[in-house]
């Protein structure tokens, strides 16, 4: 099953060439803000209507986040080598040199950052370089601490794309991809039942029709089920929360105007909009003028 999140508030399934949604809302009688967490953790079944006839085109809704706003939004840094090698090239640093995910950690994107491929990436800055990431995400299905690599796949609940965006420059990793839109999701969750196997799935990113990233998630250092693993350790992963998993080489710098297709096999594909805003970081007055 394939659940989007529409107009709003509203569950739905996407049909399956992607072009009707079927409403879930009305149908399970659901009534929270978050509708997918509220699926999740209650007592309903979906797979009856997924033959249904769609009640919508595809063209004629928005579509958000699946997941609204999570609790939580947990990011694996450097996941795949070409990329580390990408991302290091500059700073005169070997991949010999390189702490892995044990080390270095995973880093947390602001909840407020999310929005669905509808809703579009808002560059904050005229004068900053921008750069697109794609790649494969989850969302738990349940609350989990302390758990194995071995136990973590019965615990996702389903595969999306996410678009991590990334403002370049010194500042902590949080801070530059935190902010507002730059946590695309979508378009939808496909459950973990529909995905053969989350590790051998070809992802392709095209920049205004040219392919700047696509590699196979088998290429990963560490796989979904592992970065589970780390990230519960100590800390609870709850439902609804999403985790992603890093993205390969060929980023590339964004401009006001441009376009990105972001497809993932057997989990969608989507096409997000870029805009840009005539806003300087250079001459943004940041001031000790409030220091008591």
């Amino acid at each position: 099953m394939r659940f989007v999140r529409y107009d709003g508030d509203q569950l739905g399934l996407l049909t399956d060439d992607g072009t009707g949604v079927i409403d879930l809302t009305e149908r399970l009688g659901l009534d929270g803000d978050e509708p997918l967490v509220e699926y999740i953790d209650g007592d309903y079944d979906a797979s009856e209507y997924v033959d249904a006839d769609p009640d919508y085109d595809r063209a004629d809704v928005e579509l958000g986040s699946p997941v609204g706003r999570p609790g939580k939004v947990i990011a694996a840094p450097l996941n795949y080598e070409n990329h580390i090698e990408e991302a290091l090239a500059d700073r005169d640093i070997t991949t010999d040199e390189w702490f892995s995910i044990k080390d270095k950690g995973y880093f947390l994107k602001a909840p407020s950052s999310v929005v669905g491929p509808d809703h579009g990436i808002e560059l904050p800055f005229s004068d900053r370089r921008t750069d697109h990431e794609v790649e494969l995400a989850f969302v738990m299905k349940d609350d989990v601490k302390d758990v194995s690599a071995a136990e973590a796949w019965d615990h996702i609940f389903g595969y999306t794309i996410l678009l991590d965006i990334s403002l370049r420059g010194d500042q902590d990793r949080s801070n530059r991809k935190s902010y507002d839109t730059f946590t695309v999701v979508g378009p939808c969750v496909t459950t973990a039942d529909e995905i053969d196997d989350p590790q051998d799935l070809q992802m392709e990113l095209e920049l205004n029709g040219e392919r700047r990233q696509y590699e196979n998630t088998g290429d990963m250092v560490y796989t979904c089920a592992d970065v589970v693993q780390y990230a519960s350790l100590g800390a609870t992963l709850e439902t609804g929360d999403v985790v992603t998993t890093g993205t390969p080489e060929g980023v590339s710098e964004l401009s006001d105007g441009d376009t990105i297709d972001a497809e993932i096999e057997d989990v969608g594909s989507m096409t997000v909009d870029v805009t840009g805003r005539d806003v300087s970081y250079a001459e943004a007055d940041v001031s000790k003028g409030g220091q008591n």
